[in-house]
């Protein structure tokens, strides 16, 4: 089975990030990562193809800097890599995303000489957190769609999806070709080795310009400005040793606070 992983590069979400002067996320000192769902998706990929077989590609849309996540994506499983690089693509939204994913997957399937059966998404990046890019991706291309999967098996030649909810999990079954996007599965992503890291710095990736995949959408969604989440307040700490008291004073405080 081919299986085609999108990967976005975004800010270490570990790292908490204010607003400079022009009111722009000040990135200064922040190291850029592949977004945590996208570490998971590929992740499932590698164990999927561990266990039936097939092979692993990932592509990712950005600027030169997104190189070395490509080479990371390979460090820890992926059999190839794809860049499209240009400067062009900074300000897209989640439309244009897709409509950029969707014209570089048709470029690549054509110089592979084969298709992708399977398409997997992280379920939402940790910068944006849009949630879209997936399922518009998967319209555009007009195949089947599941989103916020935690695990995907093979049946028969139908994948059967089990498909993370409020609940508990549905089990989904499709088939191929189709896009699937990761939630966090109950197993984290594995740490490349020496060996694996030597490797994949030396892997020559495919490298494509906006030229060569087809034209830039205008975005349709204008961002108006950044706003920081408001500051929590210091709470307050009810130090009665009597649990009866302790318990009186939080409702005397929560009344006083109209909680209640």
């Amino acid at each position: 089975m081919q299986i085609l992983l999108c990967v976005k590069q975004v800010p270490d979400d570990s790292i908490e990030i204010h607003l400079d002067k022009e009111k722009k996320p000040n990135l200064n000192g922040v190291s850029l990562v592949a977004n945590a769902f996208d570490t998971y998706a590929l992740e499932l990929a590698v164990r999927f193809m561990e266990s039936n077989g097939g092979n692993v590609s990932v592509l990712t849309v950005g600027a030169d800097d997104s190189l070395n996540t490509l080479k990371n994506c390979l460090a820890v499983g992926a059999n190839e890599a794809f860049f499209v690089k240009d400067d062009l693509y900074a300000d897209l939204d989640a439309i244009g995303t897709a409509h950029v994913l969707v014209d570089a997957i048709h470029k690549i399937e054509i110089d592979k000489g084969e298709k992708f059966d399977l398409i997997l998404c992280g379920k939402e990046s940790t910068d944006e957190i849009t949630g879209q890019v997936g399922a518009m991706l998967a319209e555009k291309l007009e195949i089947g769609y599941v989103g916020s999967a935690i695990e995907i098996d093979l049946k028969d030649d139908v994948m059967e999806v089990h498909q993370e909810t409020d609940e508990g999990y549905n089990v989904v079954s499709l088939k191929t070709p189709a896009v699937v996007t990761v939630s966090k599965p109950d197993y984290d992503p594995r740490y490349p080795t020496i060996k694996s890291k030597m490797k994949s710095r030396k892997a020559v990736i495919p490298t494509y310009s906006a030229a060569e995949i087809g034209e830039i959408k205008q975005a349709k969604v204008r961002l108006i400005e950044y706003v920081e989440p408001p500051k929590k307040e210091a709470g307050i700490k009810i130090q009665e040793k009597d649990a009866t008291l302790a318990v009186s004073a939080a409702m005397e405080q929560m009344k006083k606070d109209k909680a209640i």
